[in-house]
């Protein structure tokens, strides 16, 4: 019994639910590259880019269960927010949680650099994985602690939003090109619309500690503004991109997400849990992996 906690208090740490999450979006920039002329399905270089992607990942938010121990204990937790909660429930210390954020980050980036070394991966998702690790330590750790300083909205959606599919098409493609950072913009946008909501009922919690994120440092109307100009900057970006690297019938698709996208954002800061700005993203993203599983079922619909 002693076992199965020690192993369940880790899983929860490692937030099970993101982890599902990022597997989803590793899987939509693969989706990508396999449309490029040329490209074949081999399960060999996915699973091989995903494991010690999930292993960097973890770390990441151990990390953050362990910069974020204090204002975690503090906070009333949503299921989007919060942290997981399980340092707190078991009356573990916060250095339980830096340990498994170093062992997690050793084994992971070690492993890219075995799969690599071997052939098993491109050289090119090497520099990828080892910026989104630390990206993601620093997000919450010193020196840098971006999301102590303002910084950690914008941080998380890059690493999550764009750096993450960008390391799935590189795992096939062995190349970055602007077609998947275009692909991926609007979807970082989502994201970090998502992340002022998730860190929206933590502000006062997080002004207590010290942690100073948008929530805490800005005004009620400001952040409805920002909020506002950011989800209409990731719908024009779509509108620039359909029917150029942005299939038609994935662009008109993604039109579906419109309502849910006008009830987030008047929910926003007006109820405290996440959730309408947490379906928009997660919709987007159903919709993306969709529209492109059909493209590759119907190669000559695809413009690039």
């Amino acid at each position: 019994m002693r076992v199965y906690q020690t192993a369940n208090f880790y899983f929860r740490m490692s937030r099970p639910s993101q982890l599902l999450l990022i597997t989803a979006v590793y899987g939509w920039g693969v989706l990508v590259a396999l449309t490029l002329p040329g490209s074949q399905f081999d399960p060999r270089p996915i699973m091989a880019g995903l494991l010690p992607l999930l292993f960097v990942s973890a770390s990441i938010h151990y990390a953050n269960e362990y910069a974020d121990y204090e204002t975690d204990a503090l906070t009333v937790r949503t299921r989007y927010s919060g942290g997981s909660g399980a340092m707190q429930d078991h009356h573990a210390p916060p250095a339980t949680a830096l340990k498994a954020a170093w062992l997690a980050l050793i084994i992971g980036i070690s492993g890219v650099i075995i799969l690599v070394v071997t052939g098993s991966l491109p050289l090119v998702t090497l520099p990828i994985l080892v910026l989104g690790a630390f990206g993601g330590w620093m997000y919450s750790l010193r020196p840098l602690a971006l999301a102590w300083r303002g910084w950690g909205e914008l941080t998380n959606a890059f690493l999550g939003g764009m750096l993450l599919p960008v390391f799935g098409y590189a795992v096939l493609s062995a190349r970055i090109d602007w077609r998947i950072i275009l692909l991926t913009l609007p979807f970082a946008l989502f994201a970090f619309d998502n992340l002022l909501a998730t860190t929206w009922p933590d502000r006062s919690a997080d002004r207590q500690v010290g942690k100073c994120t948008l929530a805490t440092r800005w005004s009620t109307g400001r952040l409805r503004t920002l909020y506002f100009l950011i989800w209409v900057g990731a719908l024009l970006v779509m509108v620039f991109l359909n029917g150029r690297i942005l299939p038609a019938p994935i662009f008109w698709a993604s039109a579906l997400i419109l309502p849910a996208v006008i009830w987030a954002d008047r929910t926003y800061t007006r109820q405290r849990s996440p959730f309408p700005s947490v379906l928009v993203m997660v919709l987007f993203l159903v919709i993306q992996i969709a529209g492109w599983l059909v493209m590759l079922a119907y190669p000559s619909a695809i413009t690039v």
